[in-house]
């Protein structure tokens, strides 16, 4: 039951995009639908990684908006008009919406752009110097439903290795 419900959530993306994916458009006026759809994708992802263990601290906010920086075509008060989105809507962006942004990422970016995406998700993860379980979970699933491997996943997080809350004392 749970896979069917999985499947159709991932399935359900809304007629003329989510919120977030509608803002974007916004922001990046005369770009080109699949960079929105990418752009967008990776937004919903931070901000499903900053929410994996309940909080969206403002130290996640500040990586997510570095990221978004470097964005071409995506103004301050672009980055500003998607982290309010982010801020406002989180949770159903790290629930609901999140098997979309995945399986738009796998769907429309190469491996090269999969592996930045999933570095910049530990990043954030790490933003904090302290990467939760709840984080881990989330950016492990999130490595697969990227269609990237378990040593993928490894080979990212070995960056933060100290920060992994499972291995503190």
């Amino acid at each position: 039951m749970l896979r069917w419900l999985t499947d159709k959530i991932a399935l359900s993306a809304p007629p003329g995009g989510t919120l977030l994916e509608q803002t974007v458009r916004e922001q990046m006026a005369g770009s080109d639908a699949e960079g929105v759809a990418i752009v967008a994708a990776i937004a919903g992802l931070l901000g499903t990684v900053a929410y994996a263990d309940r909080a969206y601290a403002p130290v996640e906010e500040a990586r997510i908006r570095e990221q978004l920086g470097c964005v071409q075509g995506l103004t301050a008060a672009g980055i500003d008009a998607i982290c309010a989105v982010l801020r406002e809507n989180i949770v159903g962006i790290a629930t609901v919406e999140a098997p979309v942004y995945a399986r738009e990422l796998l769907a429309r970016a190469d491996k090269d752009l999969r592996l930045e995406v999933l570095d910049a998700l530990v990043d954030l993860a790490a933003a904090d110097d302290e990467i939760t379980v709840a984080e881990t979970n989330v950016l492990r699933l999130t490595a697969t439903a990227l269609g990237l491997s378990q040593g993928d996943y490894n080979a990212s997080q070995a960056r933060h290795r100290d920060k992994l809350k499972v291995l503190q004392k």
